[in-house]
């Protein structure tokens, strides 16, 4: 019985294998998680021109950091910016403002770094047409005032945006994509509600403004569908990156108000492996998921609510069994009420990307948990 229940086992194991890895196309390629402080991190640390010890990017929290900028002078604080932008403009904890300015200057340095590039005799002409997908990128992500709270162009590329005030507004909430999203396909005018950024403002504009929301493409994402997506990998490596994002939120913005956060697809992995405090969270909401990687809401911290948004007809991610069995799939379905999250509608939505389109009762449902009306 013991060897039939085993061979069972393995066989939903490759049967959810074979669905994901067949949903939308087979893709051998694994990434390699970004991770660690950002880029520069060496030259900060050794920055003596202060007369102060840096907090080290790689130890130091997101208080830590907060308290440190609290005691600089603005001329001081700008100083560090100008010359450490790519940190100034990742350190959670740092001032909102600041990090903008930080990463305005460095999103200019890469603009024409890569500018550069598309003219360099000694790349190829593959190397030039990347070279100028980049820059344009980049030019757009400095045009007309955009609020870039981290940018980092390591890898396939991170960014995060921010819709709204961050210090002002009542609520935030974070927007936690899933696979094949990075620097280039954060935004995208051919898809408005299936990227992070064209969720962020989707529901800010369905909260009328009363919400800051972060789109967060802050993490190593699988590409297509594949091993990394049908394992946990990626996912401990962006948990990480979430737990800091919002410890800094915490300390830099409202603490007595955490953020909602919002985890689609894949970033539901992301979500449940973070398991954010009440500290850090008012409230996880996941879409489209696959699983979480925990077995039920009973896994994930009780003070915060959990609310699993029901697949509409159209998203392909019903067909992926859920198991999670010898390091693939990602467990039990949120949608199924053993697992313990509330409920909610999809009605009107369709595909599974659709879930933040105006209209549908899945943004409206959103809208009410990011004003505190869950």
């Amino acid at each position: 019985m013991r060897r039939f229940r085993t061979k069972r086992a393995i066989a939903a194991a490759a049967v959810a294998l074979a669905a994901v890895l067949g949903a939308g196309g087979w893709t051998a390629d694994t990434q390699s998680a970004v991770t660690g402080p950002p880029p520069g991190s060496a030259g900060w640390t050794a920055d003596t021109a202060l007369g102060l010890r840096l907090p080290d990017p790689a130890t130091s929290t997101p208080a830590q950091v907060a308290a440190f900028f609290a005691d600089l002078t603005p001329a001081q604080q700008d100083a560090l910016a100008v010359r450490h932008p790519l940190v100034v403009g990742n350190l959670d904890g740092a001032p909102v403002g600041l990090r903008y300015r930080a990463n305005t200057l460095a999103l200019t340095a890469e603009h024409d770094r890569e500018l550069a590039r598309t003219t360099d005799p000694a790349l190829t002409p593959q190397d030039h047409q990347a070279a100028r997908t980049r820059a344009e990128r980049y030019r757009t992500l400095l045009d007309g005032g955009r609020q870039i709270l981290a940018f980092d162009p390591r890898g396939r590329g991170q960014v995060a945006e921010v819709f709204g005030d961050l210090t002002t507004a009542p609520h935030t909430a974070v927007i936690v994509p899933g696979s094949d999203i990075d620097l280039l396909t954060f935004d995208r005018a051919t898809e408005p509600y299936g990227t992070p950024a064209g969720m962020a403002r989707a529901l800010r504009q369905a909260t009328d403004g009363r919400t800051a929301v972060i789109a967060w493409a802050g993490y190593t994402t699988p590409l297509g569908l594949g091993v990394d997506a049908a394992t946990e990998d990626l996912a401990r490596a962006g948990a990480t990156r979430l737990d800091r994002l919002l410890d800094g939120l915490a300390v830099s913005t409202r603490p007595e108000a955490p953020a909602t956060v919002f985890c689609h697809s894949y970033g539901s992995v992301v979500c449940g492996l973070a398991r954010p405090t009440p500290a850090r969270a008012s409230g996880l909401v996941v879409l489209g998921s696959p699983g979480m990687g925990v077995d039920s809401a009973a896994d994930l911290d009780p003070g915060v609510p959990l609310w699993a948004t029901a697949r509409n007809d159209s998203d392909w991610i019903g067909d992926v069994p859920n198991v999670r069995f010898l390091g693939l799939g990602h467990g039990a379905d949120p949608t199924d009420p053993g697992f313990g999250a509330r409920p909610l509608p999809a009605t009107g939505s369709h595909g599974h990307t659709g879930y933040f389109t105006p209209g549908t009762a899945s943004l409206a449902a959103y809208a009410a948990i990011a004003l505190g009306r869950g």
